[in-house]
């Protein structure tokens, strides 16, 4: 199975291999840098399926335009929606406190506006991945992940993807950052759930 994974961030490439390795899947994964796109994307959908959507059809145009058809493209868009935020940051998690914020101030704005909600229900959160797959012959797949949390009041450990520190994930008692590394990787599975669902339809027509 050979993959254009439509993304610069080293860590969701390395976080992908990893998925498709535990799914036992024969792949070759290329990034974006190794079919040579360095265009500009503009996000500019309402929701992370036309975000992913967007990504897709760039990437689907430049391949046409490049000779390149025998490979899946696979694109991605995720964010946090905080209920009581009316869904914030979600589709503008990444630029929600500017475009170049960093880590501390994306997380100093959420929890500055969700200062005066203090009980647990009020803070619910969920973590979303939505994946856009377009096929060799064109066909088109969606699958969407869900992890679902409520925002912590405080910021844990720093690092990492940008809202970690104040996820805590259903089960827990503590910011996904503060998790050791394989109750994280069991716990923060959004993008798993997502990538899963994608390999299932592949199966359903026998791509390999």
């Amino acid at each position: 199975m050979k993959i254009i994974y439509g993304t610069s961030n080293k860590n969701k490439v390395t976080a992908m291999e990893k998925i498709l390795k535990e799914n036992h899947v024969n792949f070759e994964l290329y990034t974006l840098k190794d079919i040579g796109f360095n265009k500009e994307i503009i996000e500019d959908g309402k929701t992370f399926e036309e975000n992913s959507n967007i990504k897709a059809m760039a990437i689907k145009e430049f391949c046409n335009e490049n000779n390149i058809n025998d490979k899946i493209i696979v694109t991605d868009d995720s964010g946090l929606c905080i209920d009581k935020l009316n869904g914030e940051p979600g589709v503008y998690s990444a630029r929600y406190a500017g475009p170049n914020a960093t880590q501390v101030q994306s997380l100093t704005k959420v929890l500055e506006k969700m200062k005066d909600y203090h009980n647990k229900e009020d803070r619910a959160c969920t973590f979303v991945t939505v994946l856009t797959a377009i096929l060799p012959d064109g066909e088109k797949i969606v699958a969407r992940g869900e992890c679902k949390g409520t925002v912590a009041k405080s910021m844990g450990k720093l690092g990492g993807l940008t809202y970690i520190p104040i996820f805590i994930p259903n089960g827990f008692d503590k910011p996904l950052s503060d998790l050791d590394k394989e109750t994280f990787e069991a716990t923060h599975n959004h993008r798993d759930l997502a990538v899963k669902q994608l390999l299932a339809e592949f199966e359903k027509r026998s791509i390999e």
